[in-house]
């Protein structure tokens, strides 16, 4: 296409609106706030827009965006503010488009894994991050409604000509003579590409040459990627492309070995949001360091070190409590540019945190006090009530520990187990939890079932 020429474009608006009546199946679009998305949605409101006038439509069209509570706090604005407009007008317009943004689970969310469970920051061996806050919130979306309805239709912004690994993929899952290919890892998905042969020049004169059907400014989106260089897109599965070196999404990010795009907002007038790219870049530098790791893993087996190399597991408590504090100092002190406060970590995500390190022998719900120490007030404890153990009580505990040369940990999460359990007439799983303490490498205990009995 030189530019986006009407014959064109009507090409595309028929395909969509005939795949469109073709069945029941409703469309579920990854809506990512970049220049791709946005023309697929585009592109397919227009289409039913044009529809509407000749015959009732009544399939549905769900927009779902990804937030995964760490995006960038320019891109996260501009897409609800998005996703609004857009729903605003298919309203009045009578089309059955529906928005919605998926978040990862309470115990997925990326403060929960990395302050509360220790997982070190990501890297490109270890990103740990991708499943828990983008694949699996969109992908649970999408198989509610496979479950409601059978079968469901995703329509992603993907183009052939980004790479020619992307089209591979694409021509390896289309079956012959259809516009629809195989979803890679979801039964009864099947997915649609709109703008599957654009270039990327395509992509910018089509958003630049036809307004936004809701209202928006697609040059106001252009500025966004000057001011930050490229887009982070909606993903479904490990065959999207990954976010690269230049790319806008989570604020948190260490994948990358540069936050160029919070780099960008920064030297184009957004000082607000420096604290967040020091902190970044400051999760990177610790991420490594021997002394804020432990030396063995999450499910307690010890690390076979290269001679000479000592493993790393995951962040030591004092670290997370460390990183917890140094956070928060930042949401108090944060503030964009109308002056308002603006939330880094949620409530739910403290409680979260205090749970897993009650957990683990912290009880002295030090995720509270460190929240009083910093904003000189009380964070609200929804939990139990009842008291492990009182301070005095621990200190003994911990004391006699060392004295017979046990290890204290164990002790306490024995007794937290034991304690989680207490009142309850038939403790089903508590055996097993037991044992799988006890299995646990560093301790060296192999006959755990006879300790049991």
């Amino acid at each position: 296409m030189d530019l986006f020429s009407l014959s064109n474009l009507d090409e595309v608006t028929r395909e969509i609106q005939e795949l469109y009546l073709e069945d029941e199946r409703p469309w579920v679009i990854g809506y990512s706030g970049g220049k791709d998305s946005t023309a697929v949605v585009q592109l397919v409101f227009n289409a039913l827009r044009s529809l509407s006038k000749d015959q009732p439509i009544q399939k549905k069209v769900y927009i779902i965006s990804s937030d995964t509570l760490v995006e960038t706090p320019l891109i996260i604005d501009y897409i609800s503010k998005t996703l609004k407009q857009i729903e605003d007008e298919a309203n009045k317009q009578g089309l059955p488009i529906i928005t919605d943004k998926v978040k990862p689970l309470p115990e997925n969310t990326f403060w929960v894994n990395l302050i509360g469970k220790g997982y070190p920051s990501p890297r490109q061996k270890f990103r740990w991050c991708t499943d828990r806050l983008k694949i699996e919130p969109a992908n649970r979306f999408i198989m509610e409604k496979v479950s409601e309805h059978g079968e469901v239709i995703l329509l992603l912004g993907v183009r052939s000509s980004e790479s020619a690994t992307r089209a591979q993929v694409m021509n390896r899952h289309t079956m012959k003579g259809r516009l629809l290919s195989r979803h890679s890892t979801m039964t009864n998905a099947y997915v649609y590409a709109p703008i599957r042969d654009f270039t990327t020049d395509d992509v910018w004169t089509y958003l630049l040459q036809v307004p936004s059907p809701w209202g928006s400014d697609n040059h106001e989106l252009m500025a966004l990627y000057q001011n930050s260089n490229a887009e982070c897109p909606l993903v479904v599965d490990k065959t999207t492309a990954s976010c690269g070196n230049s790319r806008f999404g989570c604020w948190v990010c260490t994948v990358v070995t540069e936050d160029k795009a919070l780099k960008g907002f920064i030297q184009n007038g957004e000082e607000w949001l420096r604290p967040l790219l020091n902190f970044r870049n400051w999760l990177v530098e610790i991420r490594d360091v021997p002394a804020h790791r432990e030396t063995k893993r999450i499910n307690g087996t010890v690390y076979s070190p290269a001679p000479g190399r000592v493993g790393l597991g995951p962040f030591t408590l004092a670290m997370r409590k460390e990183i917890l504090s140094e956070l928060l100092k930042r949401q108090k002190n944060i503030r964009t540019p109308e002056g308002q406060p603006y939330e880094l970590i949620s409530r739910d995500e403290l409680y979260k945190i205090q749970e897993m390190w009650t957990t683990s022998g912290d009880w002295e719900n030090s995720v509270f006090k460190i929240y009083r120490d910093i904003f000189n007030q009380e964070l609200t404890w929804y939990g139990s009530e009842r008291e492990i153990m009182t301070p005095e009580q621990t200190d003994l505990l911990r004391s006699l520990c060392e004295q017979y040369e046990v290890p204290s940990e164990i002790v306490q999460r024995l007794l937290y187990l034991e304690w989680k359990n207490l009142g309850y007439s038939y403790r089903h799983g508590m055996t097993k939890e037991l044992t799988s303490m006890l299995r646990e490498q560093w301790l060296h205990v192999d006959n755990a079932e006879e300790v049991l009995e």
